[in-house]
């Protein structure tokens, strides 16, 4: 479980730079992104108190998730590899004023820095696009001081996953660009729980992400068998 060195894939980089200019377009290839957003800040927001907290986002991109719990009160810090989201939500942050400190860090990097230092800890969408997500997650479970909350969300691993995440969303429905995931790389929650119980963080609550493609509507429920978030917590003798 210690962090492995050079935990990022940069093909998977190169995908987001590329896209990055258009990372705060609802209506462009980050669109899902958009309409997500107020579930996961609402599912965050009701599990962890955010104003007033210092949160670390791991995985920012272009900032939509990290400036909404900004704008919540907290004291947000947003890491990326990829330069080009950093750019963008610097610029974008720069216009709106919300309080973030954009950082190119490996979650490993930055825990090695500031352990303990983040009442919040979140991570989402970002675990299927690492060589190592274990290793992430002991990052992010050293990041946090005892009593804090952690976040993740991903993609289950199955043939229903298979078929609504790349083959409905990337090439059906256009959701999100062909190639942006590979099945290999996602997570059972039994994996994931596993991963984090061995790094000390204790399972809350989890949830499934859901969209319905006949009214174009995401919405969270108890199925988890496809997109799901899961909310841990270091305990407070951690």
């Amino acid at each position: 479980m210690n962090a492995t060195p050079n935990n990022v894939d940069a093909t998977e980089i190169a995908k987001f730079d590329a896209l990055a200019s258009r990372w705060w377009d609802p209506a462009g290839e980050f669109r899902p992104l958009h309409k997500i957003n107020p579930l996961r800040l609402d599912y965050i927001r009701q599990r962890a108190t955010l104003s007033g907290s210092r949160v670390v986002d791991i995985g920012c991109g272009g900032g939509i998730l990290t400036e909404s719990m900004a704008a919540l009160g907290a004291s947000v810090t947003g890491i990326d590899m990829a330069e080009g989201p950093l750019a963008v939500a610097r610029l974008h942050q720069a216009e709106s004023g919300t309080n973030v400190e954009y950082l190119q860090s490996t979650a490993e990097d930055l825990a090695s820095k500031r352990p303990g230092q983040f009442d919040v800890v979140t991570c989402l969408e970002m675990l299927e696009h690492v060589p190592s997500p274990p290793a992430v997650i002991a990052a992010c479970a050293e990041l946090l001081r005892p009593g804090g909350n952690m976040f993740f969300s991903t993609i289950n691993r199955n043939p229903k996953s298979f078929l609504f995440a790349i083959i409905g969303a990337e090439y059906v429905l256009r959701l999100l660009p062909a190639g942006t995931h590979e099945y290999e790389k996602f997570i059972r929650p039994s994996e994931l729980e596993r991963w984090s119980r061995h790094c000390g963080l204790q399972l809350k609550s989890s949830i499934g992400l859901h969209y319905n493609p006949l009214t174009r509507e995401y919405s969270l429920g108890e199925n988890i068998d496809v997109n799901y978030l899961m909310h841990f917590q270091r305990p407070d003798d951690a």
